[in-house]
């Protein structure tokens, strides 16, 4: 469920989530099925709406209603538009960029980078920070060697992973921050500060459907929210 919307509020809640008892028990587990023991969580950038001209500002999911939001073509993506309002449309990373400019879609949602180096700023408005998908990177080492190690080692390890998060985290917040003012002289967009918590709310009622308790366990993604 990690790519669920809206599943991590901000990187601090992501940070308490991925630090709590039932995520590291989730990676000890990890460890004995498959022999790589996750060392460390990084944020490696967050997903926003990113919407054509034509949509308007969008602050609220019922801004959403029928606006078509490119995902990819799969399950989980699919109900991420839902959940955040919008009419989801399956397609090709290689055909969004055509998509976005004749208007067979209305938006597509990727990190800032992305929006970019795919230059779908050059055929769109609004970045909407909905932070609605928060990105992470892990570092892992094989579980026998881990094992292996004296004590002091692991320490060591540890406290390496420490300062290279701080220094990961930094530099993704940085350049994040150096797109939004870009875009915004460059390339003439407009940023918008939606109603956050009116989109995480969407978010919860639409992952409340029973399907969802079936596939993570009962009120899963609730016991994330509440962390």
């Amino acid at each position: 469920g990690s790519e669920a919307a809206s599943v991590s509020k901000d990187l601090d809640h992501m940070y308490r989530v991925m630090t709590s008892k039932m995520v590291q028990d989730m990676f000890d587990k990890l460890a004995q099925k498959t022999g790589l023991r996750v060392l460390d969580v990084w944020y490696l950038g967050t997903r926003q709406l990113n919407l054509v001209e034509k949509v308007g500002p969008v602050k609220r999911p019922e801004d959403l209603k029928g606006v078509k939001l490119r995902m990819p073509n799969n399950k989980t993506f699919l109900d991420m538009g839902r959940a955040l309002g919008a009419t989801p449309t399956p397609m090709a990373f290689g055909e969004v960029y055509m998509a976005l400019k004749t208007g067979t879609i209305d938006g597509q949602d990727n990190p800032l980078p992305t929006n970019l180096a795919a230059k779908f700023v050059e055929v769109t408005k609004y970045i909407v920070l909905t932070d609605h998908q928060i990105g992470m990177i892990c570092p892992v080492i094989n579980e026998k060697l881990w094992q292996s190690m004296p004590e002091e080692y692991r320490v060591y390890i540890k406290k390496a992973m420490e300062v290279a998060r701080t220094f990961m985290n930094y530099t993704v917040l940085e350049q994040e921050a150096k797109l939004l003012k870009l875009f915004v002289e460059q390339y003439n967009m407009e940023i918008i500060v939606p109603d956050k918590a009116a989109f995480i709310e969407n978010a919860k009622k639409y992952y409340s459907q029973p399907e969802f308790d079936k596939a993570w366990g009962p009120g899963m993604y609730e016991k994330i929210q509440n962390m």
